[in-house]
């Protein structure tokens, strides 16, 4: 049966201006990380990338490297993109990214111009489009010249390959300088794609200050903490939860009894508000001005629903946010 998306799609959910620039993003995007790779069932992808797009989400991020296996997670996206979503791609942002291991050699790794290149044009065929709208260095490279890795975003934008450049992983003073460099070549450096949660707050150690001083965009990964802060865990380690997967990122070891009790406080919290713990996680990040949408994975069109409905209320008051603190301290 053909895909006809919602025609009230617009009206469900906000959107923010990215850093000084004209484009403005869903405040949650949907990460093709894990759940969208060959392993994983294209009908329940399908699912989840439909309803996200009638929910209003425009924004959806991948990476070359996203499967498993690497390179799957855009063969599905491309193939869903084929039979679903041919005529509305200018409604879509997608975004893709090189930077880590891809193929055996010298060649299929970091950030060199000949990696970036080739990696950016294999992309684009598995996707089945003739350019991304943001084409990011997924991490620092320091055995490359920033300017070469930054010289291969500027030539992406150029050739009409990517819309926009942006970085991921970068340190602070790193993306002050990359940017600099993208705008000496006349290229504009989008934002800065970095992972922050009630879990892991490192980028408030310098880098929002950074991101703040240059106006740059700054969008959010496992803002969930790989599923740790949602009520997957309270009890324990779920068979089908990402911490029992082979191929997943979360490991049992991560979940102590320390962190199940603070999961369990904040649960406490969520509770309080009438709200899921993922969706309090979400209202927690989306909270700093410097985030303008946050990445969420979904294995599940409940989960994806779940996760957007932190949407219809963005509010903390002091004593909600000081409970939080006093929780993460501990």
């Amino acid at each position: 049966m053909a895909y006809v998306p919602a025609q009230a799609r617009y009206q469900h959910i906000p959107y923010a201006r990215c850093g000084n620039s004209g484009l403005k993003l869903p405040r949650i995007s949907l990460g093709l990380w894990q759940n969208f790779g060959a392993v994983d069932s294209y009908e329940t992808a399908r699912s989840v990338i439909c309803r996200a797009f009638d929910l209003g989400i425009t924004h959806f991020d991948l990476a070359n490297n996203y499967g498993p296996p690497p390179g799957s997670a855009e063969s599905t996206f491309g193939r869903i993109l084929r039979n679903n979503f041919k005529q509305y791609r200018d409604e879509l942002i997608i975004s893709t990214k090189a930077g880590y291991d891809m193929w055996p050699g010298p060649y299929g790794d970091r950030g060199s111009r000949k990696y970036m290149i080739a990696s950016l044009d294999q992309s684009l065929k598995r996707l089945g489009i003739d350019y991304v709208d943001i084409f990011y260095s997924h991490r620092f490279d320091p055995e490359t010249p920033l300017e070469e890795t930054m010289g291969s975003l500027a030539h992406a934008v150029r050739t009409g390959k990517a819309l926009y450049a942006g970085i991921s992983n970068y340190p602070p003073d790193k993306t002050e300088e990359a940017y600099d460099i993208l705008r000496t070549m006349g290229v504009r450096c989008l934002l800065h794609q970095v992972k922050y949660s009630m879990f892991d707050r490192s980028p408030e150690a310098g880098l929002f200050s950074v991101l703040e001083k240059l106006d740059m965009g700054c969008i959010v990964f496992s803002p969930l903490a790989q599923g740790l802060l949602t009520d997957r865990y309270l009890k324990g380690v779920p068979k089908n939860s990402r911490a029992n997967k082979p191929h997943g990122f979360l490991k049992k070891e991560h979940i102590t009894q320390d962190v199940i009790e603070k999961v369990r406080d904040l649960n406490g919290i969520a509770a309080d508000r009438k709200q899921s713990l993922a969706q309090l996680a979400l209202v927690w990040v989306l909270r700093s001005r410097q985030v303008t949408s946050a990445l969420i994975g979904a294995s599940s069109v409940k989960q994806l629903e779940n996760n957007v409905g932190a949407l219809s209320d963005l509010s903390l008051d002091n004593s909600e946010t000081g409970r939080i603190e006093r929780i993460l301290a501990q």
